[in-house]
């Protein structure tokens, strides 16, 4: 027997995700417009975001994070089964070209800066054509081997909380200075539901900013009711059938009517787990990767004290 050797456990790392363009529509509209460039232009949800992921750092310390991105806000995959997805957030339509979605004026010129920025700091930055940053998330988060962070205010992501896998969704309630903190426990307590029950939840209760119509006269409560019942989709549905399963004959009419929509539903609602991500480094930076770019872009966006406060939280 060997003597004077200390087996060292590696500590899992803690991976950290982003679900940018909410965290940036936050900044924007939580950080006055009159936070501009030198040349006038504003630059709030750039500085605004900086300073978000500085305290989530500080706060959280993660060992890798990653900045993930809507490659495709409305991927045709979902419209196809679903025409109204997300068809109220279309500002325009062309034969030649993409759906776009409406962005405020003075937000739009600053993703590129945000995306340059955070490409000169050396923060993974991941969106992937045909997918939305949710699925992107969904499957950092099924590849991850220890615990997650998931930093979004779409509560659609809820979905992917797993307290065996240490997987819980940091929701922003004021800036990111106060989160919530949503575990099992607290998807119980609100909704009565797990994580991999929220998804159905959200199927069956619909959410008319994404265009989902759900089932008529099931709300959130009922939804749940009928989680607690059948235990999920498929006994829900099967429960159509049985008489003496404990449906009300409303229920039972509307969830009938509903079958076409019930069976393509779960593949828009559900984040895809199966994207092909791109071989990134998802470790924290220490120090930029590009310091040439991003002092280049510090002055010409006008980025101080922001900036200068991520960049110390990183080196520490």
């Amino acid at each position: 027997m060997m003597r004077g050797v200390t087996q060292q456990t590696q500590q899992p790392r803690r991976t950290m995700l982003l679900d940018t363009a909410s965290l940036y529509f936050r900044a924007y509209f939580g950080v006055p417009d009159s936070v501009r460039a030198p040349d006038g232009t504003p630059v709030n949800a750039v500085r605004g975001l900086l300073e978000f992921i500085d305290r989530l750092v500080k706060d959280h310390r993660p060992d890798d994070l990653v900045a993930c991105m809507d490659a495709d806000w409305r991927p045709q995959w979902r419209v196809d089964l679903i025409p109204s997805y997300k068809a109220h957030r279309v500002a325009q339509e062309t034969e030649t070209g993409p759906d776009e979605e409406e962005v405020p004026d003075t937000l739009s010129p600053q993703v590129p800066v945000i995306e340059a920025v955070l490409d000169a700091l050396g923060i993974a930055r991941v969106g992937v054509e045909g997918y939305e940053a949710d699925d992107v998330i969904g499957t950092f988060t099924g590849r991850a081997s220890g615990p997650v962070d998931i930093v979004t205010g779409d509560r659609d992501l809820y979905q992917l909380v797993d307290d065996k896998r240490e997987v819980r969704v940091l929701y922003p309630l004021k800036g990111v200075g106060m989160l919530q903190i949503t575990d099992e426990a607290w998807l119980r307590e609100k909704y009565g539901v797990d994580g991999a029950g929220y998804a159905t939840l959200a199927l069956l209760r619909g959410d008319p900013s994404d265009g989902l119509p759900g089932v008529p006269g099931i709300g959130e409560k009922t939804a749940s009711k009928l989680l607690a019942e059948f235990g999920d989709l498929a006994g829900i549905m099967a429960a159509i059938d049985d008489p003496k399963a404990k449906l009300t004959p409303s229920q039972r009419k509307r969830l009938d009517e509903s079958r076409p929509y019930v069976a393509v539903a779960p593949k828009v609602v559900r984040v895809a787990g199966d994207v092909p991500l791109p071989d990134v480094t998802t470790a924290l930076p220490h120090t930029p990767r590009d310091p040439a770019a991003l002092e280049e872009l510090a002055t010409r966006w006008g980025l101080g004290g922001s900036l200068a406060r991520l960049l110390t939280t990183l080196r520490r």
